[in-house]
């Protein structure tokens, strides 16, 4: 929906529109990947680590959180971030399922008969639980997104992508139990799959579309730095720790 114009207000300016990075993005992400790559010896990328090379990328302040939406701040915006890997050609995927808090019915309004209860009043307890916490961030800030990075297994293909974090409207979708016990919430207009949630754990699943203008980078991978030879360069030595009683 477009925003309406108004005379007398003066609306607020995100940093950057989506997934249009700053020109030193790619740079500090590139230059980030291969200091990984070159000392980690099992190579690996997960969430905080993600989440401070994008605040310095993008030249904002790294406050992790509980909530999980609000990691990242950047004047009037904030960002929770997301990694995954790539479970198929990451050229071509097109989806991502993006693990998105625990949800539990059960704390947040009492509702202990879960798989036996009525599959969307369980969907729309879930939803509400997000949409608080989505309503409590946006209290906060004009503009609340999330930025995925999608890993290939080798780390050598990385796919960039942000995207506004929104409320849903728990009318506009419909939930079943499937299989293996899980909740799965579908859209009402086109029967896509959106959400799932796990009443083991309360893992709550939201399902993203990749678009199409997402960030693909390639990386060339370093040879890894020896250790000894790191050490040897630091000078390490028995002065460089003590024992404490």
């Amino acid at each position: 929906m477009l925003e309406p114009k108004l005379r007398t207000v003066n609306k607020a300016i995100p940093p950057f529109l989506l997934n249009s990075f700053p020109k030193h993005f790619i740079n500090v992400f590139a230059k980030n990947i291969v200091y990984l790559l070159a000392t980690k010896k099992c190579m690996s990328l997960e969430g905080n680590e993600w989440e401070q090379i994008f605040a310095e990328a993008v030249g904002a302040e790294w406050k992790p959180s509980n909530v999980g939406l609000d990691d990242i701040i950047l004047n009037n915006c904030c960002w929770g971030a997301k990694t995954v890997f790539s479970q198929s050609n990451i050229c071509s995927q097109e989806k991502v399922r993006l693990i998105s808090g625990r949800n539990s019915p059960t704390f947040s309004f009492g509702q202990d008969k879960i798989t036996s209860s009525e599959p969307n009043e369980i969907g729309k307890m879930v939803l509400s639980i997000w949409n608080e916490r989505v309503s409590a961030v946006r209290q906060v800030f004009k503009f609340v997104r999330t930025v995925v990075l999608v890993k290939s297994k080798d780390y050598r293909d990385f796919l960039i992508f942000e995207f506004d974090t929104v409320r849903y409207d728990p009318e506009l979708y419909y939930f079943n139990w499937n299989s293996r016990g899980n909740l799965e919430g579908y859209e009402k207009k086109s029967n896509i799959h959106k959400f799932t949630w796990q009443p083991s754990g309360s893992q709550f699943t939201i399902i993203e579309d990749i678009p199409c203008n997402r960030l693909h980078i390639q990386i060339k991978h370093p040879n890894v730095l020896d250790r000894e030879a790191v050490l040897n360069a630091l000078h390490f030595d028995d002065d460089w720790y003590e024992v404490l009683d």
